[in-house]
């Protein structure tokens, strides 16, 4: 699930001074200056690379992109609300490793006419998720581009476990969740009606909250198996099973399906539980375990692994869910 169209820019609350005014060096001055930086970053930006302390003696790296127009629009969201977005796709995928992140490099492409509030609102929302997690930005690059570009690679720590990773589903596993279903999809359809309200669905698509802690959490727990729900749920049980090469039945009367997003799809004559199964970018956990018991509090167990191959979903009591999730290039 992504934003479909571009806005035609920011909003009207911006100055006039520009990007081309500052130049590069000032624009990364306007990102780096006075932030400070966690214990475990040795050497931060102002150097040609960063370096950070690597306790385990290995790193978890991810990395994500972020594209005007397809990924978010400057007039359904803040440039803030991007910064936060931005983040919380890469701390999500350090989180579903089982890692803790520990530092952030941004690389940040925009016209030359972009307004320098707008570098300040991205540089925001960045920084201010980047506290949250404990991480600063070490790092990064700059360049001209005809449209904003906004790419963080998220770096994590392992603290001496194994990753957790998606070959490694069993038999007889129980699958859990742990955070919102659905919710930015249905933001992302208010939005397209012309709508800013319920403002929950809205702010879950503008600037998703991942459970960051809860991925190191299942991971001392024993998750065989992990993901972010960056796709949608199906499409990324999808991975887990093809990795594993394993089936996986999804009990659809277990889904969470927030009584919210069932007003919301009411209102506007779509399915709650589509929206759940389907729709991308919670970047929720999601995570196998060898028995119930072994599930953290707060996860909702929805589902089980079996023989077999794919994902299955009530298929006798429900259509099945058409489209599995995003795919770029489709």
């Amino acid at each position: 699930m992504r934003s479909d169209t571009g806005g035609s820019g920011p909003s009207g609350r911006q100055g006039t001074e520009r990007v081309s005014d500052v130049g590069e060096f000032g624009v990364i001055d306007r990102i780096t200056a006075g932030r400070p930086q966690p214990e475990g970053t040795l050497v931060g930006p102002g150097d040609d690379a960063a370096v950070l302390a690597a306790p385990d003696g290995r790193v978890v790296a991810t990395v994500d992109t972020l594209v005007q127009g397809v990924h978010f629009r400057l007039d359904w969201s803040a440039p803030e609300q991007v910064g936060r977005k931005a983040v919380a796709a890469n701390l999500a995928d350090v989180a579903a490793m089982g890692a803790v992140p520990t530092g952030l490099l941004l690389s940040l492409a925009c016209p030359a006419s972009t307004p320098t509030a707008v570098v300040d609102g991205l540089a925001s929302g960045i920084w201010d998720a980047a506290a949250e997690a404990g991480v600063g930005v070490v790092g990064g690059d700059t360049v001209s581009a005809d449209q904003i570009v906004v790419t963080i690679t998220a770096l994590g720590d392992l603290e001496g476990r194994a990753p957790v990773l998606r070959s490694g589903a069993k038999v007889g596993d129980v699958v859990a969740v742990r955070g919102v279903l659905g919710w930015s999809a249905a933001g992302m359809e208010v939005l397209r009606r012309g709508f800013r309200s319920p403002l929950a669905m809205v702010a879950a698509h503008r600037t998703p909250r991942p459970p960051v802690r809860e991925g190191p959490v299942a991971a001392r727990a024993g998750a065989t198996a992990m993901v972010d729900t960056s796709d949608g749920l199906l499409a990324d049980l999808g991975h887990i099973a093809a990795a594993s090469r394993v089936g996986i039945d999804v009990r659809s009367a277990l889904v969470p399906v927030a009584d919210k997003l069932r007003d919301v799809a009411s209102a506007l004559g779509a399915d709650a539980l589509r929206w759940a199964l389907t729709g991308g970018e919670d970047h929720s956990l999601v995570a196998c375990f060898p028995d119930e018991a072994a599930v953290p509090e707060g996860w909702t167990v929805f589902g089980d692994v079996r023989l077999g191959a794919g994902v299955r979903v009530d298929a006798d009591r429900w259509g099945g869910a058409g489209d599995p999730g995003w795919r770029h290039w489709r």
